[in-house]
């Protein structure tokens, strides 16, 4: 137990740092990502998945400040629906940065019941860590999976996140980055709606790569 109170105190260390290291090293160089396919290119059909747009609202979208996203409703014929996710950001230097679902679902009033981390296996690639929450509000129960994807690397952590954002800005003068987001209620068989979600992000793990820069 006093180790992870160690760790714990570590990493909140380690976040004050790179909060003041990104307030001294405010650099005016224009950031330079490497080029992508636009967001709104991320395919609506993906195997026997079919999407649903539901755009933000403008309001919405400048208070979070983000570039480009996606928002869907994706419907496989047999199994349910996934919601989609996606919030990028061409740069975050200027106090626009990616906001964590550990602040923000309690911020709309969803109240955290289960977390872990959730270790998949997605073609191409080392085993995907994501985020798993288990979420309530009245009545509803919603299974929420999440990571971050910054600059060729997929991250759990938000302490790590920070870190991997101070040491490419000074170093590759790169901040862009993406939030993936997977969503789908719970209803009954918790196991059966994990399936679902973790069947979903191992269809469009592959194809992130094209919209999101490495």
């Amino acid at each position: 137990m006093p180790r992870a109170g160690a760790s714990r105190s570590l990493w909140c260390a380690v976040a004050l740092l790179v909060a003041g290291i990104l307030a001294m090293h405010r650099l005016h160089r224009p950031e330079t990502p490497p080029p992508s396919a636009p967001l709104t290119g991320f395919p609506r059909d993906i195997g026997s998945w079919s999407g649903e747009n539901v755009p933000l609202s403008r309001n919405v979208i400048q208070a979070v400040g983000l570039d480009e996203y996606v928002n869907r409703i994706y419907r496989e014929r047999r199994q349910g629906w996934v919601t989609l996710f996606i919030s990028y950001y061409r740069s975050q230097r200027t106090g626009q940065t990616i906001h964590s679902p550990r602040n923000c679902l309690p911020g709309a009033g969803w109240e955290p019941v289960y977390s872990r981390r959730l270790r998949i296996p997605v073609p191409g690639a080392a085993p995907l860590v994501v985020n798993e929450y288990d979420v309530v509000r009245d009545t509803r129960q919603v299974l929420v999976l999440y990571w971050y994807r910054e600059r060729g690397r997929e991250i759990t952590s938000e302490y790590a996140a920070k870190f991997w954002l101070t040491f490419d800005a000074l170093t590759r003068n790169r901040t862009d980055g993406a939030l993936v987001r997977v969503t789908t209620p719970i209803r009954g068989d918790r196991g059966q709606a994990e399936q679902l979600a973790v069947s979903f992000i191992r269809t469009i793990f592959p194809r992130l790569g094209r919209f999101i820069p490495n």
